[in-house]
């Protein structure tokens, strides 16, 4: 399928074919493809609707604002006639050969190498450390968002729900509007589920569960949920984190500590943990607390939980809006049935609400 576009970062028309689907997501579809003049490749991320068009037109604005070797690149934008004669929005981006963390993971057993981690996490603090110092919060970091190149270089992705924090409170907190907040619920923060602030401690967090699915193979809070809208709220409410993988080393667990406390205050920055042991791999250095008292404040590990599991093989799960509030505060979760063939372990199963 041959198009023609005007790739907003070039000076003439480019004439491009469009490729096989190599993603999806609520937007739309993630084709590759190959630019018909230089025979480069890249990806060419298609909306499927109005609402779909203004995710990705908001993702393309923020990713044309940043310059960082962690951020995927965006090449272009175009308008295109589609099949029912209505226009539709691709965004071009540059090809990153390794696909996702999670694809990655799956191709390697389903869990990536401690050491491995170290040197993702390590990249992936960069690039929030820069979107941070530049104002942005990410607001759907996950495996599946973090793109790998054949050299290593982790890079950034999927910037749909990314929130620029400009305005400040009293108290000079950064703040945003909340009806446009939007993420993944199983590695958002409890206090974004509760609407109770959206700052760049949010992002911390979900680096600790996009950790823990590094390590594992498997979503933060993994095991079998046969009721999702209780997960979240087991997120948002009780006093719990998510399990620890029982294999990672003292300073991989006391560095999930310092990502997933549940007082946003009291997450280290994206700067501080740049310099904490389990990236640095200097284990010398002490750590803010000690790996037994770490030990003891997350309870039961990974392992531990499987054993308690009970097996479970629904089919069918849920999708929601959490952002939904009654007026007494606590969370309306609009629920709609959808079949499906995986069980909840599965990170697809827990779509991304989209920024509105």
């Amino acid at each position: 399928m041959a198009a023609t576009n005007q790739f907003s970062s070039l000076q003439q028309p480019c004439k491009w074919v469009k490729g096989k689907v190599i993603g999806s997501g609520s937007y739309g579809t993630v084709h590759l493809a190959i630019n018909k003049v230089t025979g480069g490749l890249f990806v060419a991320k298609c909306a499927h609707s109005g609402v779909a068009s203004k995710s990705l037109e908001h993702e393309a604005s923020i990713l044309e604002s940043l310059d960082s070797p962690y951020m995927v690149r965006c090449m272009g934008k175009g308008w295109q006639k589609g099949s029912d004669g209505g226009a539709k929005l691709n965004v071009f981006m540059e090809y990153m050969a390794g696909g996702s963390l999670s694809d990655m993971a799956e191709k390697f057993g389903g869990a990536v190498d401690e050491e491995v981690i170290r040197l993702y996490t390590k990249q992936i603090l960069n690039g929030l450390k820069y979107l941070h110092e530049n104002g942005i919060v990410h607001c759907d970091l996950k495996c599946k968002n973090v793109l790998l190149g054949s050299s290593g270089n982790i890079k950034l992705a999927d910037f749909g729900c990314a929130q620029r924090l400009k305005d400040q409170d009293r108290n000079g907190k950064l703040a945003c509007s909340w009806q446009s907040a939007g993420g993944t619920p199983l590695w958002m923060a409890p206090e974004v589920l509760r609407k109770e602030g959206l700052d760049f401690a949010s992002d911390i967090w979900s680096l600790g569960c996009t950790v823990i699915e590094m390590a594992t193979g498997r979503p933060p809070w993994g095991y079998k949920a046969s009721d999702p809208m209780a997960v979240v709220l087991k997120i948002a409410f009780s006093t719990e984190i998510p399990k620890f993988p029982a294999h990672l080393s003292e300073e991989g667990m006391d560095f999930l500590a310092k990502c997933l406390e549940r007082d946003p205050e009291s997450r280290w920055t994206a700067e501080e943990l740049l310099d904490h042991p389990f990236i640095t791999g200097n284990s010398q250095k002490k750590c803010a607390c000690s790996p037994a008292s770490v030990l003891d404040s997350i309870g039961t590990t990974e392992e531990e939980e499987e054993d308690s599991d009970e097996p479970g093989n629904p089919d069918e799960h849920l999708r929601w809006n959490p952002f939904s509030m009654r007026n007494c505060g606590k969370p309306k979760i609009i629920a709609m049935r959808q079949h499906a063939d995986n069980d909840f372990g599965s990170s697809g199963d827990w779509i991304t609400v989209r920024s509105g």
